[in-house]
C-alpha cells in the first residue's frame, strides 16, 4: 500500500512540475530580457521577449483549444490542433478541430487570437453595411455574426478572438457548431 501512495506521490509532483515548468519557461525568458536590457544587449532583450510571446501564444492556443466544442450527436471529432505564431506574421493564436458525420460532411471550427488581424475584423463587424457585403448578418447567441452564401460562420468575440465555422457540411449544421462554441467562457479571457 505505501509503495502505491510513493508511485501517486511521484505521479502528482512530475505533473504539476510540467505544468510549472512551461510557466517558468515564460519567466525565465522575461526575467532574461530584463537583465540583458539592463545590460544594454537590445538584440538579446528583444529575442527573448519574442520568445516569451510565442509561450504565452502557445498557452492561449492550447486554451483555445478546450473551448472547441463536443462533436454534435451523429458527428465525430478528430484531435484539435493549436499553433501560435510570431509577431513577425502578425501574430496569432489559434486552435481547430474538424469534425465528420456518416454523410461524409465535415465542419472545422477554429478561434483565432492574439493577432492584430482580429482587431481588423472588429471593425467590419461594427459596421453592418460594410458586415453585410461579407454574407448575410445573423446572431449567435448574443453575438453579431457573418454567414456567407456557403453557409460558413465568422464571430468576433470581445474584438479579440475570430472564430471562424467552415466545411462541406450544410449550412444549419455550421450554425449549430457555431453555437456550440463557449463565447462565454470565450469573452471573459
Amino acid at each position: 500500500m505505501t509503495f502505491v501512495r510513493i508511485i501517486c506521490a511521484a505521479a502528482f509532483l512530475a505533473a504539476t512540475s510540467l505544468t510549472a515548468l512551461a510557466a517558468d519557461d515564460i519567466i525565465d525568458a522575461i526575467e532574461q530580457a530584463r537583465k540583458a536590457y539592463q545590460a544594454g544587449d537590445m538584440a538579446i532583450a528583444k529575442q527573448s521577449l519574442d520568445l516569451a510571446s510565442q509561450l504565452v501564444g502557445q498557452k492561449n492556443a492550447e486554451v483555445f483549444a478546450t473551448l472547441l466544442p463536443e462533436p454534435l450527436p451523429g458527428w465525430k471529432a478528430d484531435k484539435a490542433e493549436t499553433a501560435a505564431v510570431g509577431v513577425a506574421m502578425f501574430g496569432a493564436s489559434s486552435a481547430s478541430r474538424r469534425y465528420h458525420n456518416a454523410k461524409g460532411g465535415d465542419v472545422q471550427v477554429r478561434i483565432t487570437g492574439d493577432s492584430a488581424m482580429v482587431m481588423q475584423f472588429a471593425q467590419i463587424f461594427m459596421n453592418p453595411a460594410i458586415a453585410g457585403v461579407m454574407g448575410k448578418l445573423i446572431r449567435v447567441g448574443n453575438e453579431r455574426a457573418i454567414q456567407t452564401n456557403e453557409g460558413s460562420v465568422n464571430m468576433v468575440i470581445a474584438s479579440k478572438f475570430l472564430v471562424t465555422v467552415e466545411g462541406s457540411a450544410d449550412a444549419a449544421s455550421k450554425l449549430a457548431y457555431a453555437q456550440a462554441v463557449d463565447v462565454a467562457k470565450l469573452s471573459k479571457m
